[in-house]
């Protein structure tokens, strides 16, 4: 008879936390690649966020524009591309065949029908799916004689980009879009296309665009256990309802994968059921030292669960996340969210407590190395989340 799922309490979720993510002293990466392949996914949505993330779990994070730019684009061994939730992630290139085939086929399909769609619709007919396949094999083509471009730079080799349509006729938010936008978004979550070098510097969110580099095609569900199993030694244990929300998989899809993995079990307080990758349900010994991280807005640690009331006071969120449910720059204490932090306009960083429950003079002294560690890779550069917080608005403002 099978014996009773062993439970793992929150103080062995907050040790594997520290260790896995990266966050612990002990734990601290020597590349952004070690980074990425630990993390599985770093969240891209927010360019700053890929050095921030980056820059936390590094060993010295001294060298951390360059070393990520260096991962990015002229190594190629980090790729900017759609993957879950229709979201833009960094992850390790070798993984972008699994991201791709696990979550992307289905959210393409419907991309794209809804790109033909729309545009037929907008243009009365004039503009047409064959007209859209001849167009997209030109751009694709210019785009690969060039190696990265603009969109500007693509509409100068095909004029047919600047095409407009008429999106939600009759509706208030109608306006008009242009194809190329459009387009280029439908070609990114086919995996065809990824983004390249931003226009300005690592805090741009204007990016070139650039051929998609080669990788094979393989079966759904076998990549669906690839990317689960990996995602699960990172971050597990986890709930269905965690995994479900990080994937944006069906519940049917999570479950079905999560038996062909062989992934096992675990009790978790509040009587939820959780799940780790097979082999891995022993005990996991804490970090040798209590650890503290600044982690910039978006980071995947905070953004990878939707159950998150063992490392996140509930009453913190509301100054902590906006309105969409989108995390801002976080103070973090030996696994817990204990405050959040922001850049002043003149570059100072600077931080706050909100939950100073053991949140002692050793604590402090830990997280103004860990702000001041910040403060000296960054430099000059002011960063400001895309998706700013209550908090972080109060704290720049300062």
């Amino acid at each position: 008879m099978t014996g009773k799922p062993r439970h793992i309490g929150v103080a062995e979720r907050r040790a594997r936390l520290g260790l896995r993510q990266r966050l612990a002293g002990s734990a601290r990466a020597a590349t952004p690649e070690e980074v990425a392949d630990s993390l599985v996914a770093l969240h891209g949505t927010d360019p700053a966020t890929v050095y921030l993330a980056v820059g936390a779990r590094l060993t010295d994070g001294g060298e951390t524009v360059a070393q990520v730019d260096r991962a990015l684009y002229e190594d190629r061994t980090l790729v900017r591309m759609h993957g879950m939730r229709h979201t833009v992630f960094v992850f390790p290139t070798g993984l972008a065949a699994v991201v791709h085939a696990s979550t992307g086929l289905d959210i393409a399909a419907k991309a794209r029908a809804g790109l033909v769609k729309d545009m037929v619709r907008g243009s009365d007919g004039r503009l047409t799916e064959e007209w859209l396949t001849e167009v997209e094999a030109s751009a694709l083509a210019a785009l690969a004689r060039r190696g990265q471009a603009t969109v500007n730079e693509l509409t100068g080799d095909e004029p047919r980009l600047k095409e407009q349509f008429l999106y939600g006729a009759g509706k208030s938010y109608e306006s008009p879009q242009p194809v190329s936008s459009r387009l280029m978004r439908v070609l990114g979550v086919e995996g065809r296309v990824v983004r390249g070098r931003p226009l300005g510097s690592w805090t741009s969110s204007q990016f070139r665009w650039a051929v998609a580099p080669p990788h094979p095609h393989l079966p759904p569900a076998e990549a669906r256990s690839e990317l689960l199993g990996r995602w699960l030694t990172a971050c597990g244990p986890a709930t269905e309802a965690d995994l479900k929300w990080w994937t944006g998989w069906k519940v049917t899809d999570v479950r079905r994968t999560l038996a062909a993995i062989g992934a096992v079990a675990v009790s978790l307080d509040d009587g939820l059921t959780g799940y780790v990758a097979a082999g891995d349900e022993g005990p996991v010994a804490g970090p040798e030292a209590p650890w503290a991280a600044l982690l910039p807005g978006l980071d995947p640690t905070p953004m990878s669960r939707q159950e998150r009331d063992w490392y996140l006071d509930p009453s913190l969120q509301p100054a902590l996340f906006d309105r969409s449910g989108n995390v801002g720059p976080t103070v973090w204490w030996d696994g817990r969210v204990v405050g959040g932090w922001a850049q002043r306009p003149d570059g100072e960083m600077v931080w706050r407590l909100l939950d100073t429950g053991g949140v002692g003079s050793e604590a402090r002294a830990a997280i103004s190395a860990e702000a001041e560690r910040l403060q000296a890779w960054v430099g000059r550069t002011r960063v400001t989340p895309r998706f700013r917080t209550p908090l972080e608005r109060e704290l720049s403002a300062e």
